[in-house]
């Protein structure tokens, strides 16, 4: 059997140089239609990456846990059960990357000139320095330091709204448990920047126990947000929140439920590649099956002879597949080869800022950087392969099935 497929794989290499134009025509089509697939993946990937960072850096984290009523009614009186002291006690002890709790609540905020509805973020800068979209190297003033900092940070586009700016006075208004309006006097001490101009007008940040005490609420919080190591595996990391919280009633969810936009969009895009791949090689495969038809035909007599000496059809229909499998391994290594080296040649992103407006719109930057992954590299290869093995079964069966006589005098 060894003996058998050497001699195979040896006539198969010499027969698919015999015409070496034709040979090197299908190679070329293999090789770009390769790097289509990979690269143009990697690039998708890259947004929907991009879209799903960004959308767990504001808010949804990894997973979080919240009152059973805050996700249908985002309130003060929505708080945890559990004391923030204790709650942080427990998660302590969780084999987390990083996590925080937070006052999460709407409010308003006001200048001397307007006035904006936004979303109120008590927190604690140190817990939240490692995975904030507040880009911190290019804020204007400082970030707050404490959970105790009196001051607000606020976004740049916030800021021109309000038309304020560091140093200047706001005022922050928001619903207590009681019903009343709790409001109170805060200096701007920065003003930061992020990806998403959105979200420099939806957030303001205030010290945790500055919110706690502004609103009444000492020592508690609306939710607890973990992150894992994985992103597209939050099911760890929500199994161990579950198991510090659920026990007091509250409910803990992965970041696929809470955001559910993202998730459709993530499981959409797998979809997609498996698509993406089959479509192009189906494209590929009409030169694929006519190149070893052509090869087949030309070999005619050869392949009576071949028979009439007794070797079997078994073996003819191997040395056919073979061609074909030697033909899309080379194309496949090229392509392969090709796809590497252009994501390498672009992986600090290409600025599409030309359609910053509509990349934000899907929440995406305006910075598109590939994310080449290499089960996708690893599917359109292996997806190649199989459909590749089976369009050569046809030719390969047609020569396998002559008739010696009639194959040897065939005229060409």
């Amino acid at each position: 059997m060894s003996t058998t497929l050497t001699v195979s794989a040896a006539l198969a290499w010499r027969n698919l140089w015999r015409n070496h134009r034709r040979t090197l025509i299908m190679l070329s089509a293999i090789s770009v239609g390769t790097w289509a697939m990979i690269f143009l993946t990697a690039l998708t990937q890259g947004m929907v990456t991009d879209m799903v960072r960004q959308g767990l850096a504001v808010l949804p984290g990894h997973a979080q846990a919240h009152h059973p009523a805050f996700r249908d009614d985002p309130n003060i009186v929505n708080l945890l059960p559990i004391p923030d002291s204790e709650l942080e006690s427990r998660l302590v002890g969780g084999d987390f990357v990083a996590w925080s709790t937070r006052i999460n609540v709407p409010a308003f905020v006001a200048s001397e000139r307007e006035t904006r509805g936004v979303t109120l973020l008590g927190i604690d800068p140190a817990r939240e320095r490692d995975f904030t979209f507040v880009e911190l190297d290019t804020i204007d003033g400082r970030f707050l330091e404490t959970a105790d900092d009196t001051g607000v940070v606020i976004g740049r586009k916030l800021a021109e709204t309000l038309e304020t700016r560091v140093g200047k006075r706001i005022v922050v208004m928001s619903q207590s448990p009681d019903n009343e309006v709790a409001d109170r006097g805060f200096r701007v001490v920065g003003v930061f920047r992020a990806e998403l101009p959105s979200q420099e007008e939806d957030y303001v940040f205030v010290g945790k126990a500055t919110v706690q005490k502004l609103l009444g609420v000492p020592d508690r919080v609306t939710e607890a947000v973990v992150f894992g190591n994985d992103f597209r595996n939050p099911e760890p990391v929500l199994g161990q929140l579950e198991g510090f919280v659920s026990a007091d009633g509250v409910t803990a969810q992965s970041w696929k439920d809470l955001d559910v936009y993202l998730s459709t969009t993530l499981a959409a895009m797998d979809g997609f590649v498996l698509v993406w791949v089959i479509v192009i090689f189906l494209a590929l495969s009409f030169g694929l099956v006519n190149t070893l038809l052509m090869a087949v035909f030309e070999r005619i007599r050869e392949i009576g002879v071949m028979l009439a000496l007794g070797v079997k059809p078994a073996a003819i229909l191997l040395q056919i597949v073979l061609e074909s499998m030697l033909l899309l391994g080379i194309g496949l290594l090229i392509g392969n080869l090709l796809a590497f080296a252009s994501v390498e040649l672009i992986s600090d992103g290409i600025d599409i800022s030309m359609v910053a407006d509509g990349m934000e719109m899907m929440g995406a930057t305006s910075r598109l950087v590939p994310d080449l992954r290499m089960q996708d590299v690893v599917l359109a290869n292996g997806v190649v392969l199989l459909l590749g093995f089976f369009a050569s079964l046809s030719p390969a069966w047609r020569a396998s099935r002559y008739e010696p006589v009639e194959a040897i005098t065939t005229v060409q």
